[in-house]
């Protein structure tokens, strides 16, 4: 079991609050992904739930076990961190199993578990390697493996991708999500990487300043942003805002439309821009466009849209997915 909640929590470093109260409930197997900018205080509540930092006040229940003041051993949890913390001279074998000999377990299920472990994550033929000899996503693996032995009621994982180039943290993310699905083990997931949430949450919880701004599935945060600052956060790229004469036929103080709800033409529409840089990505090509008025306005084309720099455009809003906005900056629904 891994049912997690939150019940009021508070996290104060001397007279500076950084988590301010916050209410959360997280459902056995689920995977959720704490996103914000940085300083949001996502790493703090990851570490508040590990029992890596104490909890100012307020309650946090492990499967309906109050463990406010348990250490962190006694929470049947297990931590991924952005850094390896691999123990160099030691083998992989040795590195998945310590915590199991710190546990004294019996030489027979140590074996068991790791080797199942390195099953799991394709390490079978690495367990007599040392860290050295691998790349970083090899590596990575097997910081995993060390805390998939430990069987534990959720994991955790503080930026584990951070350190890995773009090609790989591909990978490793469907790694990741397959192992979730394999395991069916609740996991708690930070990162800053708006991808990274939107492509392996059942559950994204978006924070700013400390305070819970939205929780929902991707789509739902995608579809339905509960403010501005959601609505900006979530999608790549990011979402176009207008304010003014702009926004006032919509009833709106701010509107905003995502890049891939603008229709494009060089004869007509509803704003008029000239087009500046463009980002050929193949399949698409993302046009950053001069509206007056607007100001820079992002639209996404497909990859053989033929503009050049200092063309002159139209952009028409699909009318179904504008979002709107009222003076303090809630969605109007």
């Amino acid at each position: 079991m891994g049912n997690i909640t939150l019940r009021k929590v508070n996290k104060s470093f001397g007279a500076t609050q950084v988590i301010p109260g916050i209410d959360l409930n997280i459902e056995d197997g689920e995977f959720v992904v704490f996103v914000g900018p940085s300083g949001c205080g996502k790493s703090t509540l990851l570490r508040l739930i590990a029992g890596l930092e104490d909890t100012t006040s307020g309650r946090i229940e492990i499967d309906g076990r109050d463990v406010t003041g348990a250490a962190p051993a006694k929470r049947g949890l297990a931590m991924v961190f952005q850094s390896y913390a691999l123990y160099p001279h030691m083998s992989v074998r040795n590195n998945i199993a310590f915590p199991l000999k710190m546990a004294k377990l019996d030489h027979g299920t140590i074996d068991k578990k790791v080797t199942e472990a390195a099953r799991v994550l394709n390490l079978t033929n690495y367990l007599d390697r040392r860290p050295g000899q691998l790349s970083g996503g090899q590596r990575q693996r097997v910081a995993i493996g060390r805390a998939i032995v430990r069987e534990p009621s959720a994991f955790l994982f503080d930026e584990p991708l951070s350190n890995l180039d773009a090609a790989l943290r591909g990978t490793m993310r469907l790694e990741i999500s397959e192992l979730h699905h394999q395991l069916q083990t609740t996991m708690i997931y930070v990162t800053h990487d708006q991808v990274e949430a939107m492509t392996m949450a059942d559950k994204i919880v978006v924070l700013n300043a400390g305070n819970i701004e939205q929780v929902g599935s991707p789509l739902d945060l995608y579809h339905r942003p509960d403010n501005l600052f959601v609505a900006g956060f979530i999608g790549s790229p990011r979402m176009n805002f207008a304010t003014g004469e702009f926004a006032r036929p919509y009833g709106a103080h701010t509107v905003g439309v995502r890049p891939e709800h603008l229709q494009l033409s060089t004869q007509s529409g509803t704003w008029r821009g000239v087009v500046g840089v463009a980002e050929h990505l193949g399949s698409d090509t993302f046009l950053h466009i001069h509206v007056e008025g607007i100001g820079l306005v992002t639209a996404r084309v497909g990859g053989d849209f033929g503009v050049n720099h200092g063309d002159q455009v139209f952009l028409t809003p699909d009318e179904g997915r504008v979002h709107r906005f009222n003076d303090k900056g809630l969605a109007i629904r």
